[in-house]
């Protein structure tokens, strides 16, 4: 039989997968109920990265655009900016029927 983890290793793999350290959020800064992120453009979005236990700011966005490019790397006429990988679509799980 293999040896399980404590459970303490197993939270700490599992809090890391969840919400890697370093990883960025954009939160919405005008009042109101919470909506999707493309509901209102124009708004600026506040910059969050996790580091570790906490969301610390880490700047502000004049609007949505801004924020997807300051999330994704994405500078000027929307070129990546080179060492950041660039996820491709997974191939949905499944069986696959022959047409």
């Amino acid at each position: 039989m293999d040896e399980e983890k404590p459970l303490a290793s197993w939270a700490a793999g599992r809090e890391q997968r969840l919400r890697p350290v370093g990883q960025l959020w954009a939160v919405r800064l005008m009042d109101g109920r919470p909506r999707g992120a493309h509901v209102a453009p124009g708004e600026p979005r506040l910059i969050v990265r996790r580091d570790g236990y906490q969301w610390l700011p880490e700047t502000v966005a004049e609007d949505y655009a801004a924020a997807q490019r300051i999330l994704h790397g994405i500078e000027g006429g929307g070129v990546p900016r080179p060492g950041r990988s660039v996820r491709l679509p997974r191939k949905a799980p499944g069986r696959h029927r022959k047409p």
